[in-house]
């Protein structure tokens, strides 16, 4: 059985139980626990360990408990936009460079504890919306950056990265921006959705 653990912030955690861990939330998590544990049943565990909130810096805090000894087979993280929005909300945000030394300290952790793990780097992303209009020049100048560190970091290390930015851009052609993130940061269900089908597909190669 492979044992799949989705890390990052409160896109991932999504309301998930902190006590039964099958029920993982609303989001993208549960729907791809959804169609890989219905085409391949008992092949798959499922972990959610996203934290509503984080940052790079948090999800570094809890390597050990929430990573390396849970033992995934497969590590999936989306991380970032926090980074970014704490500074613009608090003054409390994490620089590009430092998101992406931790970022990079993470991995080669992660790495050297669990050597035959696959790890698939989801995009950083962003739309205009009510939480993101006021402060939208920062929003659309830095999570950009936050996606380019996190690129860098999954090519140095040889790991998966998924696109979404352009996969949103693309999408609010179809409708408007509210329609995918309900507030320009938190997907619906049509968002959690566009993220799921790019996850599978990458998970598919």
């Amino acid at each position: 059985m492979q044992k799949i653990l989705f890390q990052g912030d409160s896109i991932t955690d999504v309301g998930r139980s902190r006590e039964v861990e099958r029920l993982s939330g609303s989001g993208y998590p549960t729907l791809i626990a959804a169609q890989l544990g219905y085409e391949a049943p008992g092949a798959y565990e499922f972990l959610n360990r996203g934290i509503s909130g984080n940052r790079i810096s948090d999800l570094l805090a809890r390597i050990k408990v929430d990573i390396i000894n849970l033992q995934p087979d497969v590590l999936s993280i989306l991380i970032g936009v926090n980074d970014v929005w704490h500074e613009a909300a608090c003054q409390n945000g994490v620089h590009t460079a430092l998101y992406e030394t931790l970022y990079d300290v993470l991995i080669a952790e992660v790495k050297a504890a669990l050597p035959e793990i696959r790890i698939l780097i989801l995009e950083p992303f962003v739309l205009r919306g009510s939480a993101t209009e006021a402060a939208f020049d920062e929003f659309s100048a830095e999570v950009p950056l936050r996606a380019a560190a996190a690129k860098r970091v999954a090519e140095k290390h040889g790991l998966e990265y998924i696109p979404l930015q352009e996969k949103f851009d693309a999408a609010c052609r179809l409708a408007p921006p509210e329609y995918w993130l309900a507030d320009g940061v938190h997907p619906t269900p049509a968002g959690h959705e566009l993220i799921a089908r790019a996850w599978l597909e990458q998970f598919a190669r």
